[in-house]
């Protein structure tokens, strides 16, 4: 063990796959990013603006929103330096940080997803206690808690990785995450409580899906026998439950190939797994609000057209 040294920075070996095609995987992800910036900021900035969408699921929309920003900002700017790049490294502590943000933004997604089923289910379920129970203040605050939880949870799974003394530099991924860190401690004894902790966060997160999967379950109970809440299910559930699925599926489908990857896989095929819950909810999710939500996609129609055609709208009744 004489030759442990410290390490201050972590080599990507993912991008090996990537050599060969480099300019190709930059435009697609630059373009990407950029679909992700702007569907979301557009809802960002819709709900902001317009007082008629200052109610809790459009809060709660938006704070979604703000989410996947988050989350791809963490991801899509150093990822597009190092596909450029023809050394692919990064600091230690740089590494800690883009894991931070990667796994507090795929948790965060199924918190808030958990506040949005809770605020269906009251919103259908008890009408009549909706304004009482879901008010704007409670909503920010359960938004502000959803994210200051998940923040400090992922941070302590980040803390006990910070202890570790660590025998090899190389990451076979694209980008930093927790578990490939661990991955590399020396000493196998040391990963114990890194294990009980990470297994521990798999479960709350598990458990958020499993009160989304309750609440629905409720929903659609009520929702049977009334044909006016079954249309409110399929104007304002049925988004949920889309994002539900795609984020939960990519989610666990990483968790499945770090825990579980073989070595035989193409790494290609890693390399895709690893990266699809950064690319597939953050584009999806704001383009099933935007078309489903009426309220949102009157207004993205109405700032779309030119001011002469307002008139039109108003016919309509668009407006």
């Amino acid at each position: 063990m004489n030759n442990i040294s410290v390490i201050t920075i972590f080599f990507l070996s993912g991008f090996n796959e990537t050599v060969n095609h480099k300019f190709i995987l930059s435009f697609l992800s630059l373009l990407c990013y950029c679909i992700i910036f702007l569907v979301n900021i557009s809802l960002i900035v819709t709900i902001i603006l317009d007082s008629n969408l200052h109610e809790p699921m459009y809060i709660l929309l938006c704070a979604f929103c703000m989410n996947e920003l988050y989350g791809t900002t963490g991801f899509y700017p150093r990822f597009l330096w190092d596909l450029l790049s023809d050394v692919h490294f990064i600091s230690y502590y740089g590494c800690l940080i883009q894991s931070q943000m990667v796994y507090s933004f795929a948790c965060g997604e199924l918190s808030i997803l958990a506040v949005m089923a809770y605020d269906r289910y009251v919103a259908i379920c008890q009408p009549l206690k909706y304004h009482s129970i879901m008010s704007k203040q409670r909503v920010i605050s359960l938004v502000c808690f959803s994210w200051l939880t998940t923040f400090c949870i992922v941070a302590i799974n980040h803390f006990l990785t910070s202890r570790l003394t660590l025998c090899s530099p190389y990451i076979s991924r694209l980008f930093c995450v927790n578990w490939s860190i661990v991955q590399l401690a020396c000493f196998p004894e040391q990963t114990a409580i890194n294990g009980i902790v990470a297994n521990i966060t798999i479960i709350v997160y598990l458990l958020h899906g499993t009160f989304i999967i309750w609440s629905y379950m409720y929903i659609i109970k009520t929702c049977v026998n009334s044909e006016e809440n079954r249309a409110k299910f399929m104007q304002t559930c049925a988004p949920h439950l889309v994002s539900l699925f795609t984020s939960f599926m990519t989610i666990l489908l990483d968790i499945i190939n770090m825990r579980l990857g073989s070595k035989e896989l193409p790494q290609t095929l890693k390399n895709f797994v690893s990266i699809e819950f950064l690319v597939i909810p953050p584009i999806m999710n704001p383009l099933i609000y935007g078309f489903k939500l009426t309220k949102i996609r009157k207004q993205i129609c109405k700032h779309g057209v030119k001011p002469d055609t307002y008139s039109g709208w108003h016919y309509f009744g668009l407006q």
